[in-house]
């Protein structure tokens, strides 16, 4: 894997971080300080579509709002401190989102198009037994503008590194998960689906989960996008030891909530997840009991 130069940094100036609002909540916050709704589609649009955050180049907003921006708010994404991209075009970012904390965005290519991995937290809070993240321990939930700063910057890369490229797809299989940080989670997946931003279909957004069923619930309830689940083995007892979250949420409740999950949104098909590990859960008897499974 060749390394690219170290990226330029964005640095937060204070005040809120409009990166990580919806278009709900960039209303929200515009109305409280007198604008109108309109003002945060403008602001949106500048933002996400154009690449824009410097609150002094939104030249369609008025002097005084732009001055209110200046002092109130800020615009920045987690800053990029390295790059580096393998000999088959998969390339990693890194981003330094605390001075304790990195966490990486891969972009897989795939016949001419380009998948966008993002992550959702600092660390995992899952420990899952395979995970090289889970290893690490868990540090804190990435915050919205944290996570759709992933995109931001992969997707305009201001520092004009390498030639535009468009992302076709996004997944949420990075470090993390991402049912864990719903909170933060919810408002990215608005922006990535809104036309405003980022105008992705909502066939090529993906969440991955290793299997919160409350919140694989409250995912189905409140959006429509691809689901993934981190399955990994086919019975309880080996998953428990794989998956520990298995043990507050076994298989069958998991798979009963991946049936409300389709049963919600008719034509939807749920990704199955099953890395196989050498003498654990790679054996004919392994593949015999996914099958009655699934």
């Amino acid at each position: 894997m060749s390394s690219l130069a170290p990226l330029a940094e964005s640095v937060p100036a204070g005040g809120t971080n409009l990166l990580g609002l919806d278009r709900t909540g960039l209303e929200s916050w515009v109305g409280t300080r007198g604008a109108r709704a309109f003002h945060a589609r403008q602001i949106m649009s500048w933002i996400h579509r154009r690449g824009i955050t410097d609150f002094e180049q939104m030249t369609d907003l008025a002097l005084g709002f732009r001055a209110m921006l200046l002092e109130e708010a800020d615009c920045a994404s987690p800053p990029a401190i390295g790059r580096a991209l393998d000999a088959d075009g998969t390339e990693k970012w890194l981003f330094q989102v605390d001075p304790h904390n990195v966490v990486e965005t891969v972009i897989i290519p795939d016949e001419g198009r380009r998948t966008l991995c993002l992550s959702s937290q600092a660390g995992c809070v899952l420990n899952c037994a395979f995970c090289a993240t889970g290893a690490q321990g868990f540090s804190r939930n990435l915050t919205s503008a944290e996570i759709v700063g992933q995109l931001w910057r992969v997707w305009h890369d201001p520092d004009g590194s390498q030639p535009k490229r468009p992302i076709h797809n996004v997944v949420f299989m990075g470090m993390g998960e991402p049912l864990a940080n719903y909170r933060a989670l919810s408002p990215v997946l608005r922006l990535l689906l809104d036309g405003l931003a980022y105008g992705f279909s909502k066939w090529r957004v993906t969440v991955s989960t290793a299997g919160l069923v409350p919140l694989i619930d409250r995912l189905a309830a409140e959006h429509d996008v691809a689901l993934a689940v981190s399955l990994h083995a086919a019975d309880d007892t080996l998953r428990d030891r794989l998956v520990p979250i298995n043990r507050a949420h076994p298989l069958a409740e998991l798979l009963a909530a991946c049936h409300r999950y389709v049963s919600r949104h008719p034509g939807r098909e749920i990704l199955i997840e099953y890395v196989m590990l050498d003498g654990v859960n790679d054996q004919l008897a392994d593949a015999h009991a996914l099958a009655r499974l699934l």
